[in-house]
């Protein structure tokens, strides 16, 4: 079984577990050393029980964890040619760390996982998203995106939990007096950021009635608020038929409660049976 565990996901930081059994990743490091290794702690691992950390891109609230993570142990590190070459100009990593460079568009085997990396439109080097599946559960994992494409649609459809960006409600950036037009364009343009209305509009077109959860990302402290993105995306899967689904967002400042990412078959008979 495949579980989710994000330990951290805002603009300040975003890093995120992915566990089974046998397999223990870390899905970016863009929160500090010490924070990762607390919050592992805190949701019951710890640093040496990971098997690596797959990279999405090379921006420092994806990876500013990395250089002191690198000198605390040997790790290995999953990106793509571009995002290695973009993380080795601008940090110096420490210790004996490995390099797995991935294909996009590609899957691999890691210990029991499928993962396959695919692209999305952000303004990075080779951002990318995650699909990682065992053979019970298939999770989807989409960060920082500017705009929703075929592709990704047809990447996540399947999911059984799906960790998706919904950075901001449009009405609220429109109102904020704090940035300038210049980073308010730059959030909303195709090479930026999920707005809740996007990431509805995506989870309406994926969802299913096996989809188990839906953990929303990256909010937006001050141009968004959980209640609305939940209740967004609460109207979407309710227009599809899918009300099974729990819908909650990652927390900013502390690890977001493990889920399993798929029902295991006699939860979902309790749940059905209400017992």
């Amino acid at each position: 079984m495949v579980r989710l565990t994000v330990l951290g996901s805002g603009s300040s930081g975003n890093c995120a577990v992915v566990s089974t059994d046998h397999s223990t990743l870390l899905v970016d490091a863009g929160l500090s050393a010490k924070q990762i290794c607390l919050r592992l702690e805190a949701a019951g691992f710890s640093l040496a029980q990971i098997d690596g950390i797959l990279l999405t891109h090379e921006h420092q609230d994806h990876t500013g964890g990395l250089e002191v993570l690198t000198g605390k142990r040997d790790l290995c590190l999953y990106a793509t040619p571009l995002t290695q070459e973009a993380i080795l100009s601008s940090l110096k990593l420490r210790g004996n760390t490995r390099w797995k460079l991935m294909n996009t568009g590609s899957a691999f085997d890691l210990q029991d996982l499928r993962i396959e990396c695919f692209p999305v439109p952000h303004d990075a080097a080779d951002p990318v998203g995650f699909v990682i599946a065992d053979a019970e559960a298939r999770l989807g994992l989409l960060s920082d995106v500017g705009y929703v494409t075929n592709l990704i649609k047809d990447r996540l459809r399947g999911s059984h939990s799906l960790f998706i960006e919904a950075n901001y409600d449009t009405q609220l950036l429109d109102e904020d007096t704090k940035r300038p037009w210049a980073t308010k364009q730059r959030i909303s343009s195709r090479h930026g950021h999920l707005s809740n209305d996007q990431a509805a509009e995506l989870l309406e077109a994926v969802a299913h009635p096996a989809l188990h959860h839906v953990v929303l990302g990256h909010l937006s402290d001050d141009c968004n608020a959980p209640e609305r993105a939940i209740r967004r995306m609460q109207e979407s899967l309710g227009r599809v038929g899918v009300t099974r689904a729990q819908v909650l967002c990652a927390e900013r400042h502390q690890a977001t409660r493990t889920i399993e990412v798929a029902r295991r078959e006699q939860a979902a008979l309790a749940e059905i049976l209400n017992i």
